[in-house]
């Protein structure tokens, strides 16, 4: 059974950051009455295989909301440059065999779509890094570049994330795109030392840091779900969260 090979300790950590050049603050956004940030901690804690959740932040505004809510956070330096360099430092004073990284502005996460994510590094020990994909259904999304796109080889493994369509269609032949979804789970020792491997000019010219594994030659396994989260990135894209939230 699965459960008999789940590692002794498996970290959930939320990267949470208060000045989001987009929108700041969002992660303390009140939707139905609790934040954005409570959310996330509050579906990811239902995650099968997480054994613990622990909120990351460099803004005091964001510890004490957490704490307000009985939360576990703590408080990182402020100069990491992404979210992965974050989870890292707390990776790096957690004894947990794998570290899940969950978005902090993703407030209708799903706890199967954590498992799902977990899963490729319990069976296989030769898998350090997975994430998420799921098939485009709304063709303006492959336009879209603030859609990542990411292709895959015929073991699942990931070839190329892009912010341009991919695969492109060349004759005009129908072909099925898949939007990647940023939730993404490491092995401890491979996480640790991922801050420390050079910026490529891949990642640098996507501005995807999720590159930076690839150009190493890192092998990232890819699940596919059937449906995403709805992220906030804008004031717009929380009204129309509120709203979901309101009629479920």
């Amino acid at each position: 059974m699965v459960e008999s090979r789940v590692p002794r300790k498996i970290l959930g950590v939320v990267p949470a950051r208060f000045a989001s050049t987009r929108f700041p603050g969002k992660v303390l956004s009140l939707i139905s009455s609790k934040s954005m940030l409570q959310h996330v901690y509050e579906r990811a804690s239902q995650a099968r295989y997480l054994t613990s959740t622990i909120i990351a932040t460099d803004d005091d505004r964001i510890v004490q909301a957490a704490r307000r809510f009985g939360a576990m956070v703590r408080l990182t330096r402020p100069e990491h440059l992404s979210g992965t360099d974050r989870v890292a430092e707390i990776a790096s004073a957690e004894n947990a065999d794998i570290i899940v990284n969950i978005q902090g502005d993703e407030p209708l996460i799903d706890p199967a779509a954590i498992d799902a994510a977990i899963l490729p590094l319990v069976h296989e020990p030769e898998i350090v890094m997975s994430t998420l994909k799921k098939r485009i259904e709304d063709p303006r999304e492959i336009e879209d570049p603030n859609v990542v796109k990411v292709v895959t080889d015929r073991a699942g493994d990931a070839i190329y994330f892009s912010r341009c369509p991919i695969p492109f269609p060349r004759d005009g032949g129908a072909v099925d795109h898949y939007k990647h979804i940023g939730l993404y789970v490491y092995r401890r020792d491979f996480l640790l030392g991922y801050p420390m491997l050079p910026v490529g000019p891949l990642e640098k010219a996507e501005k995807l840091e999720q590159l930076r594994a690839l150009e190493a030659g890192m092998r990232i396994d890819i699940g596919i779900v059937d449906s995403v989260p709805r992220g906030v990135d804008t004031p717009a894209d929380l009204e129309a969260t509120r709203l979901i939230l309101a009629k479920s």
